[in-house]
């Protein structure tokens, strides 16, 4: 543990994934690196992290797209890294989440944080804080602070995905209180830890690399207390701890987000040694702004669980259906891994890959009306089977036309078997007449159909099935949805090799209990 150091992914197809190491993390697009990265924005050999004799040190490989260090491209030459730093291989972003390395200096979390000295301390309840934005007598920019509210309101409405909503409000505290840099950390718990989930540097080029001082937003969270520290370069307290001594900050704000029920985590702004220093009423107006939108932000958290949990159960049930077909196992899995990487490769909207995520998985749904003799055939079906098996997808669309909720997803279930030229069933509607994600989804079905084998038949060659998907683009396929899956081959093939993987290590795992 003397020097291991740990990544985290901030968006992406690498959102919430880590790496570890105790000697070097390499990134790119080679699979022999440490992290592998299938994004067009990352090059072949992008970056390395590797440890010295003075600590974690980064440095650009020569990328196309650059290597940025909490918002500033790195030039020639290394760059020490540091806990909570941000760093960007092309559009990938990752959070230093943990180093462990005694060759560094100490940590700031030795300075003792009950002893800093501090110019404002607010523990305003939730309603206070709230209301002191419309109160007149106490705020000398009500107006302000309205129209702050307001967009911060109209964020919480219109804002799906959690990940945008948490990078809009900072960029609008940023903006509001003129703040240098910001930056929103979450907790995992009701007692932390605290992890970096947005950062703003505004128009600065030259932000400070130091996200966040991690001293002052963890005593702002357990005590919940919102601080403001207008001097720190007058306070030898405060410039011990590391993230400010090395910084640009001058002075900070950190207030706390929390509704009437919980403690969320913390807004953190900064303002720098040439700009006039936060005020009492600074830390009122970003109170109040915190309060306002930490019940979106709870929400959106909730509604994230939700989502998962749903997906789970929706899984759960498509794979209770497949089981039913010995032969077809792990084609919804499959299916679903190809369609949500083809639709991340189209750039569809949030709403659509989550339609997606829901839809997939309960494709083929209507073979639980399929008589076992036809869904277990171990031979080929006669032309009367197969028109019986194709009934599944009408059989499919009418079970969820009894869930009002799923109402969305039914042109999946239903025409995921239609084809460009008209030629497939149920309905036999060609073209863009078909529901653009049943034609996505129609891709991935049918690709996993062509490399998996059958009882009378061996599954294809990933290159074989590959052919067959630009021969038939146009014809079969949505010419736009079979471009964008072969430009995305080299993922598909390493959602199957990972999926190959998977089932010699429970294969393994049964062969071992069968031996004890």
């Amino acid at each position: 543990m003397k020097h291991r150091i740990r990544l985290r992914g901030m968006n992406g197809d690498v959102e919430g994934k880590t790496w570890e190491s105790e000697h070097v993390l390499r990134a790119g697009r080679l699979a022999t690196l440490e992290i592998v990265l299938e994004d067009s924005s990352v090059s072949r050999r992008h970056a390395e992290l590797r440890i010295t004799e003075k600590g974690w040190r980064v440095r650009d490989l020569g990328s196309t797209n650059g290597t940025y260090l909490n918002g500033q491209r790195l030039g020639p030459g290394e760059w020490p890294i540091r806990p909570h730093d941000i760093v960007k291989f092309g559009n990938v972003q990752m959070v230093v989440d943990a180093i462990h390395d005694q060759s560094q200096e100490q940590d700031e979390t030795l300075c003792p944080i009950e002893n800093m000295h501090v110019a404002a301390v607010g523990s305003q309840s939730w309603e206070d804080a709230f209301s002191f934005a419309f109160d007149r007598e106490q705020s000398p920019r009500p107006g302000q602070q309205l129209q702050a509210l307001l967009r911060a309101g109209h964020h919480l409405v219109h804002l799906e995905s959690e990940e945008e909503l948490l990078h809009t409000i900072l960029h609008d505290a940023v903006s509001t209180l003129k703040a240098q840099r910001g930056a929103i950390v979450l907790a995992d718990g009701p007692e932390g830890p605290l992890r970096l989930r947005a950062l703003d540097t505004g128009n600065n080029m030259f932000a400070s690399r130091t996200a966040f001082s991690q001293s002052l937003a963890q005593r702002c969270f357990m005590q919940g207390q919102s601080i403001l520290c207008c001097s720190v370069d007058e306070d030898p307290e405060l410039l011990g701890a590391r993230s400010i001594a090395e910084g640009t900050m001058s002075s900070v704000l950190c207030v706390l987000l929390r509704t009437p029920r919980k403690r969320l985590g913390v807004l953190h702004l900064d303002r720098g040694p040439i700009e006039e220093p936060f005020t009492k009423d600074d830390m009122h107006l970003a109170d109040a702004l915190a309060a306002h939108v930490s019940a979106g932000i709870e929400s959106a958290q909730l509604l994230r669980r939700q989502r998962e949990l749903f997906y789970a159960t929706v899984t759960m049930l498509a794979q209770a259906v497949e089981m039913r077909d010995e032969y077809t196992g792990g084609h919804t899995a499959r299916v679903t891994e190809y369609s949500l990487l083809l639709a991340t490769q189209l750039e569809l909207s949030p709403k659509e890959i989550h339609l997606i995520r829901i839809g997939t998985p309960l494709h083929d749904i209507g073979k639980i009306g399929i008589d076992d003799a036809i869904l277990r055939k171990p031979t080929k079906l006669s032309p009367a089977e197969f028109e019986i098996m194709k009934s599944h997808t009408v059989k499919g669309a009418k079970i969820l036309e009894q869930v009002a909720e799923l109402a969305d997803v039914i042109p999946i279930v239903r025409s995921h078997h239609e084809r460009w030229d008209g030629m497939g069933y149920p309905d036999a509607t060609a073209g863009e007449k078909t529901n653009r994600l049943a034609r996505i989804v129609a891709v991935a079905d049918a690709f996993d159909a062509m490399t998996s084998d059958r009882p009378y038949r061996k599954g294809m060659a990933a290159d074989v099935a590959f052919a067959e998907v630009e021969k038939m683009r146009g014809k079969q396929f949505d010419p736009v949805a079979a471009d964008a899956f072969l430009a995305i081959k080299h993922k598909v093939i390493q959602e199957m090799q990972s999926e190959t993987k998977k089932i010699n290590t429970q294969q393994l795992g049964m062969l071992r209990l069968a031996v004890m």
